[in-house]
């Protein structure tokens, strides 16, 4: 970054105005020794003085703010008499005195209505009342004056380095909720703990709030407590989506769907390149930033046999004619939702024979699985579905074992066809790429469909080029493809269907955008 020279350190001490060590100087602080931040009081007195009142719009509710409410509320039926503190994370260090962008914790940005670079170190806390609900606080910390240090000094929170933070009186409107000051979270958390009140932790979210948590439970003390309840609870409550969630995918969709679009373009940049698997990575990223907050996850650009690997993020490889690439990629909006979407594409625009009938049974895979995700069903039934197809398939081509037919590769002793794809048909999808993952195996797995509820559908065939099990011809292919489905009342729609899926409608698809 332009400002490195100049960047004031977080620690003290720190070099003084002309570089020199202090004698004292520690470890910690050598890290910041570029910093040469002036400290005479000539310097303090000016920079704090000679500011206008900040400027900008009025805070007003956000639309957000009453479906986040109605989930704590669901949250707080949960959990009666217990305090249920939920935070959003720190500021992760990428490099020595240098963050990654920060991203709350899902359960907490869920729970506030909080997205994009909101906010580091705050705590929602929910307060038991005596009527068995809950009195929600959000502590946090809000912006410093401008006649503090960290005004002008601190390069993680100060107005000069990262912009002006919210007011307490800025979020208490924007999100309908209380706010108070960081500072006052120990002791509101300790309040009757032991004596009545069970306090509960979202455990992974934040190491030093659950640090604080357990010491204040050994101070009152309480040897046990069940913390995972809270966290499965949180992540059972975003299994089915409310209107606000299912607007925000649809978004991130649509932007997912303006990058696969960019990426067709620039195929023939991609083939130019040494690392053309790089070009179609730094396109799909590229408009994730301009069109939504960024990407979801890391994206899969697997050109040749790299499709083969299933989470292949190096994306250093060559992308050649006539060849397939797989692109596994999803635009995270501003609210932290994702799509997750995946489409495999000839190189050259048209499918060879072989390439085309891979491609044809994992679509018709798919297809199978679209028709068992209704209402219903249980959420296993979706990739039982799809395995029917890929197991018949294999079959078919010749490539099960001497003996083994698809009803014995389908059995739990089978599983044969299982070589050629490892993974999952679905996942749950929302404001995490593998969303509700501490949900129980009965909720997820075994779980009822719902309307409401968001999942991929995703079926592959990967046949790797040194499988010596499969003829030739079918040797460096890796296909898959893959939909964001939100379930509805009388079935299922198809989020993603914007983007064509079958061969045909792919290559009509890419000759339209060349």
């Amino acid at each position: 970054m332009s400002t490195d020279a100049l960047t004031p350190g977080n620690q003290d001490p720190t070099p003084d105005a002309t570089g020199t060590d202090t004698p004292d100087q520690s470890l910690a602080a050598r890290g910041e020794q570029r910093s040469q931040r002036p400290d005479s009081s000539a310097f303090r007195d000016f920079v704090m003085s000679g500011w206008g009142p900040r400027t900008g719009p009025a805070p007003e509710r956000a639309e957000v703010a009453d479906y986040a409410q109605a989930r704590r509320d669901a949250l707080s039926a949960q959990f009666p008499g217990a305090r249920l503190v939920v935070p959003a994370g720190p500021l992760k260090v990428r490099s020595n005195d240098t963050d990654y962008r920060f991203r709350p914790h899902s359960a907490f940005a869920h729970l506030t209505g909080l997205g994009t670079d909101q906010e580091p170190d705050a705590v929602l806390v929910l307060h038991p009342r005596a009527d068995g609900g809950h009195d929600a606080v959000l502590y946090f910390r809000p912006a410093s004056g401008r006649d503090t240090d960290e005004f002008f000094s601190s390069s993680r929170y100060g107005e000069f380095w990262v912009g002006p933070r919210p007011t307490l009186e800025d979020l208490a409107v924007v999100l309908g909720i209380e706010t108070q000051h960081l500072d006052a979270l120990e002791d509101a958390i300790s309040k009757d703990v032991g004596a009545g009140t069970e306090l509960l932790v979202v455990t992974e979210a934040d190491e030093h709030v659950t640090a604080l948590v357990e010491a204040v439970r050994a101070a009152a003390g309480v040897e046990e407590a069940d913390d995972a309840r809270l966290a499965e609870a949180a992540s059972e409550l975003r299994l089915v989506k409310d209107a606000w969630e299912i607007e925000q995918m649809r978004a991130a969709v649509a932007a997912s769907v303006t990058g696969f679009e960019e990426i067709v373009r620039a195929l023939p940049r991609a083939v130019a390149h040494e690392r053309g698997e790089r070009v179609v990575e730094a396109v799909f990223d590229g408009n994730a930033r301009i069109e939504g907050n960024a990407v979801g996850y890391d994206t899969i650009a697997a050109a040749g046999d790299h499709a083969t690997t299933l989470h292949w993020i190096r994306n250093d490889g060559k992308v050649r004619e006539g060849e397939l690439i797989l692109v596994d990629a999803g635009v995270e909006v501003d609210s932290l939702y994702t799509a997750d979407v995946t489409r495999t594409l000839p190189v050259s625009g048209t499918f060879t024979d072989v390439q085309r009938k891979v491609y044809e049974a994992v679509r018709e895979a798919a297809d199978a699985a679209f028709e068992a995700a209704v209402p219903g069903n249980v959420f296993s039934d979706v990739h039982a579905a799809a395995m029917e197809v890929i197991a018949r398939k294999v079959a078919e081509w010749g490539l099960l074992p001497e003996g083994v037919t698809a009803e014995v590769a389908l059995s739990p002793e089978g599983q044969h066809h299982r070589r050629w794809m490892v993974h999952g048909t679905s996942h749950h999808l929302g404001i995490d790429v593998h969303d509700c993952a501490q949900a129980r195996r009965d909720m997820y797995v075994g779980g009822k469909i719902t309307p409401g509820m968001i999942f991929t559908i995703e079926p592959g065939l990967y046949f790797k080029a040194d499988d010596m099990l499969v003829p030739a011809e079918y040797r460096g292919i890796g296909v898959r493809i893959e939909d964001d489905v939100l379930v509805t009342a009388d079935g299922n729609e198809n989020l993603t269907a914007a983007l064509p899926r079958t061969a045909d409608e792919v290559e009509a698809w890419m000759a339209s955008l060349r």
